[in-house]
């Protein structure tokens, strides 16, 4: 379980740097600002956790992120008894932390939870706004600062671990997709160093492979990973081998896709 409990204070952090394409700081802050929660959706790496991590800073609030998976529970979230020091107290998880203190509480992927995590965000994501803790017996209401987002991928999601239509619609949701290809070279050679010029090839490169998707590759190569490659290139590793460990052993196992997508490597670089 990956669960950042440990909320930064927004004096202690700097903004994260993110480059907007659209209108989607103005409708996070008009979200906020209305005690809406926000779900975010989008391909894996294309810049989600970065966006809520910029807002939050922005906004100068905490933020608690939970990225979810299969064996996450509702009680991971709120909070549980647990054994300190021969006595038996009462321990608040991320979520119950956020509604406390106010704050962003951000669940990454939240289709990978289990089911009773949806039951529990029911009653935040409409109008009462309350976090009931039943082992606790306390009934918490969240304060005008605390707002709930979750995001997750549609693209990737089995039919069977989908938003019910009746979870979907108590949020504001927002598409996100990869960046223009300026706007993602200016972020891989802003987060990596490498110059922008041999960004703008990696972009181009990134652009054909991921049309590859759904035909020989689940996934397209995120931004994520382009950072990655040009920030191994700008360390010295020579242009295939950092595009192979970034760009081609991460996507598939498959040795002619593999193949494949290194001709497409050599077609670029040579």
């Amino acid at each position: 379980m990956t669960l950042s409990t440990a909320a930064a204070k927004p004096a202690d952090r700097e903004i994260p740097y993110y480059d907007s394409v659209g209108n989607e700081c103005a409708m996070f802050e008009h979200a906020y600002a209305q005690r809406l929660p926000l779900l975010l959706k989008g391909p894996t790496g294309c810049g989600k956790t970065r966006f809520v991590s910029h807002m939050a800073a922005r906004l100068g609030k905490p933020l608690f992120t939970v990225s979810c998976h299969d064996d996450l529970t509702a009680a991971d979230l709120t909070g549980r008894y647990l054994l300190q020091g021969g006595e038996t107290r009462w321990v608040d998880g991320p979520l119950t932390r956020a509604v406390r203190e106010g704050g962003i509480c951000y669940l990454d992927e939240v289709v990978e939870a289990r089911k009773d995590v949806t039951v529990v965000l029911h009653p935040l994501t409409d109008d009462r706004r309350l976090l009931p803790l039943e082992r606790t017996g306390e009934l918490l209401e969240a304060p005008d600062d605390f707002m709930l987002v979750v995001s997750y991928n549609p693209g990737y999601q089995h039919i069977l671990k989908s938003l019910k239509p009746s979870t979907r619609q108590r949020f504001v949701a927002m598409t996100f997709d990869f960046p223009p290809p300026k706007v993602e070279r200016d972020i891989v050679a802003r987060e990596s160093g490498l110059e922008p010029d041999r960004c703008a090839a990696l972009v181009n490169l990134a652009a054909s492979l991921r049309a590859m998707k759904g035909q020989d590759l689940e996934e397209g190569i995120s931004t994520r990973l382009l950072v990655y490659c040009a920030t191994l290139i700008q360390a010295g590793m020579p242009i295939r081998d950092a595009a192979r460990a970034t760009l081609v052993e991460p996507l598939t196992d498959d040795t002619d896709v593999q193949e494949g997508l290194m001709e497409a490597i050599r077609a670029t670089f040579g």
